[in-house]
């Protein structure tokens, strides 16, 4: 026995479209735009995932050259302190320099080798 509550609480079926052909043609345009959309959007996700990528190798890249630097600013004032180091010594003659069996002129020699090397490549 059916009751009047049962036709109230089940979903109305749905009846298929006839002669409706402005409707297919709606769902058919709006389904082209979905796709449309769609493929845009996977484009727009992978370029963004590819700067991502992209970023992130610079970074790294920039990271071990930042490094590089700072080792080479290390070892370049350790020189700069030495060379100034020898010439204080140097410039105030004294007898007892820890520079005292150093030839001057052959270390300058051996900066200017070093100089023309570096330049060289």
């Amino acid at each position: 026995m059916l009751l009047d509550d049962d036709f109230n609480t089940m979903p109305p079926e749905k009846r298929p479209k006839r002669g409706l052909s402005d409707a297919d043609d709606e769902d058919e345009d709006y389904r082209r735009r979905r796709d449309r959309n769609n493929e845009a959007v996977k484009k727009s996700r992978f370029k963004s995932k590819q700067r991502t990528q992209e970023t992130f190798t610079r970074v790294n890249k920039l990271k071990a050259e930042n490094q590089m630097l700072e080792e080479k600013v290390k070892t370049l004032t350790k020189d700069l302190q030495f060379l100034k180091e020898l010439f204080l010594e140097y410039a105030s003659n004294s007898q007892n320099s820890k520079f005292a069996g150093l030839d001057l002129e052959k270390l300058l020699e051996d900066v200017q080798d070093d100089k023309k090397d570096s330049k060289s490549k």
